[in-house]
């Protein structure tokens, strides 16, 4: 029974991709043109599009649970849903990280690598929501203030990529930068995974041997001020801001 049952895990999986796939094609080339041609407002067209992309990713994330792909629990997620005009960090055990985030963020902004941007199925949805590529260094702080500005939270991992298992990890210092120089606060979200799932090494057909569990808690804001008083230099700070945001996503590694 544990067998069959790993075969239909892996075929569920290989189902829930093409329907991710296909989801992607339908709203690249279908839905988000229609929304550019009904609605002309920029910003009023990107909020259409990240609660476009909250619905569908919720959907997703349901389709997975009942397929039996994965399961996962949100706790805090009424907390995550009231957060506005600041920044969400969130440690990467996994690929469909952002999608269990940001399948309860109506307004999301994230700031997204430039893969993402080449990818097909998914480049013109970054592009249609004003998500930020993480290569723009020179107005990088003024779009994140922008978008802080109308209210929206921002969405980064600051590993930069997926945790690699049995490695140490270890933040780039660009989410405690944004947040020091724009001086916004950061709420902290943990995300533990049962099983080694959907890692940066792993196939998506290398299911594990029991269904894995996701457990994604929405812990408190990390206030940026205490940080930014201890120092005149804002690199200082960040870097301070860098060592704290460590010890919350990865308390084992201390």
């Amino acid at each position: 029974m544990k067998t069959l049952e790993r075969y239909w895990r892996v075929f569920a999986t290989g189902f829930c991709f093409v329907v991710f796939g296909l989801g992607g094609l339908v709203l690249s080339f279908l839905i988000i043109p229609i929304i550019h041609l009904f609605i002309k407002n920029q910003t009023t067209r990107e909020f259409k599009v990240q609660g476009l992309i909250q619905t569908t990713f919720n959907a997703f994330c349901k389709l997975m649970k009942r397929t039996g792909v994965i399961d996962y629990q949100i706790i805090g997620a009424d907390i995550l849903k009231q957060d506005s005009d600041c920044l969400i960090v969130a440690n990467h055990p996994s690929l469909i990280d952002y999608v269990l985030i940001a399948s309860q963020l109506k307004r999301c902004d994230c700031l997204v690598k430039s893969s993402i941007w080449a990818n097909p199925f998914m480049k013109h949805i970054v592009k249609a929501a004003g998500y930020i590529p993480n290569e723009t260094a020179d107005d990088l702080l003024l779009l994140c203030e922008q978008r802080f500005e109308k209210g929206n939270v921002l969405l980064i991992f600051p590993e930069g990529t997926r945790t690699t298992p049995g490695v140490e990890s270890k933040l780039q210092r660009g989410a405690a930068q944004i947040a020091i120089r724009t001086q916004r606060d950061l709420r902290v979200v943990h995300i533990s995974v049962s099983s080694s799932f959907l890692t940066k090494q792993g196939k998506w057909y290398n299911v594990p041997l029991s269904k894995p569990f996701f457990r994604i808690e929405v812990k408190d804001k990390v206030k940026v001020q205490p940080f930014i008083e201890q120092t005149e230099s804002p690199t200082i700070a960040a870097r301070r801001l860098q060592r704290h945001l460590t010890e919350i996503i990865f308390p084992n590694n201390h």
